[in-house]
């Protein structure tokens, strides 16, 4: 072992180098400044020139704050000419990555409250409510643009449900819904296609939504998956007329056996996956009608009539023009489950929006950060076995 070993004093080391950084930026920044006054004035400083447009008048110091820390820049005054920064904008007491970076964590699901807190402990000031106002609307208007972009692919699969929030309506704070749309495009690849607000989520919303998909160039849907929502499978029927409706087999399961006791919960559960474990739709009707049986012997007759009522929508993935590879994922409507999951995380934090705008901006921005990595790398299914059993049955 060396007698001498060499330590160092971490945190001092970072402060050195943190303030060894602002001064370099701030050598830097006023530079640039010098060299835009320059340009503008026509001459150098002290440099006698005929073609000189405007003379220095000194300097005012302004604070700038940036990834690099909080400066104190020397903006140059002049007289003959307004000095106007390309490097710094007219008034603009932060750099913009700065203020991109604030909007970033509220979007991600940072409350105002915090977003002003951390501003103020990693900069030393903090962000006036007015600015993040502006900042978002322009964040808004992107958020907008994609909410609404042309849909350039065929999707055959369709996830759809809504997801329920607070809202000011009428002068009084009511639940609203907001209806989100996901496709499987050929490619594979989930999308978030859709996002509207759908207020009791009704035949009237349902109907509006998917027609401005359709408006948008949603074709090729041949399955559609989503809860037991009278208003959507008759517009799915109305305004899809090729695609077929698939209920969520785990919130059918859920409405099945909350009409069960609890003394034959744990065999009615059993039995429902039995149900479900069927190869063939022949087999899990003919399975279900048996279990329907049993569960009027063993005076379950609600729960019995469910099961007759819902079996035939809920194995619609069964069928033989959907693959075998498919089904375990079509067959519910955990992906928009877990995305609502999300949603709902960040709109507890606001609590009650303040109107219909604010609501749908926010949460289509929490879906898109949610959806923007993963989704776009990751292929959710084998779209060619789709292809080959389209072959066959052709």
């Amino acid at each position: 072992m060396p007698k001498h070993i060499l330590q160092v004093d971490q945190p001092l080391f970072e402060t050195e180098l943190d303030r060894m950084v602002t001064q370099k930026v701030t050598q830097i920044l006023n530079r640039m400044l010098d060299a835009e006054a320059d340009d503008l004035t026509g001459a150098g400083r002290y440099e006698r020139s005929d073609t000189r447009k405007a003379y220095r008048a000194g300097h005012y110091r302004r604070d700038l704050t940036v990834k690099a820390g909080k400066l104190s820049v020397k903006v140059p005054k002049l007289k003959g000419a307004l000095f106007e920064s390309a490097v710094i904008e007219r008034y603009r007491r932060r750099e913009e990555s700065v203020e991109e970076a604030l909007i970033e964590m509220y979007l991600a699901g940072v409350s105002t409250r915090r977003v002003d807190d951390i501003s103020q402990a990693l900069w030393g000031e903090r962000m006036p409510s007015q600015t993040l106002s502006d900042q978002l609307k322009k964040v808004y208007s992107q958020i907008d643009q994609w909410r609404t972009r042309p849909l350039s692919q065929p999707y055959p699969y369709v996830f759809m449900d809504g997801v329920w929030h607070q809202r000011s309506w009428g002068g009084a704070v009511e639940n609203v819904s907001m209806l989100v749309a996901i496709g499987v495009g050929l490619d594979g690849h989930r999308e978030v296609v859709g996002v509207a607000e759908g207020m009791k989520e009704d035949a009237v919303s349902w109907q509006n939504f998917i027609t401005s998909l359709i408006a948008r160039g949603l074709t090729g849907v041949r399955l559609v998956v989503g809860d037991r929502c009278a208003g959507l499978v008759s517009t799915v029927g109305e305004l899809l007329p090729r695609a077929r409706y698939q209920r969520c087999m785990v919130h059918f399961m859920r409405n099945i056996l909350s009409k069960v006791s609890r003394r034959h919960s744990r065999w009615a559960a059993d039995a429902l996956k039995a149900i479900f474990a069927s190869e063939t739709r022949q087999a899990a009707l003919a399975k279900a009608e048996s279990v329907a049986t049993e569960m009027e012997q063993r005076k379950l007759n609600q729960a019995a009539t469910c099961l007759r009522e819902g079996i035939g929508e809920t194995t619609t993935y069964l069928l033989d023009d959907y693959p075998r590879e498919h089904r375990r994922r079509i067959r519910t409507n955990n992906m928009i489950e877990r995305l609502n999951r999300e949603i709902r995380r960040r709109t507890r934090v606001v609590g009650a929006f303040p109107d219909g705008k604010s609501a749908l901006m926010l949460i289509t921005a929490r879906i898109r950060y949610v959806t923007a990595n993963d989704w776009s790398t990751r292929r959710y299914l084998d779209m060619s076995r789709l292809q080959d059993t389209i072959q066959e049955a052709n």
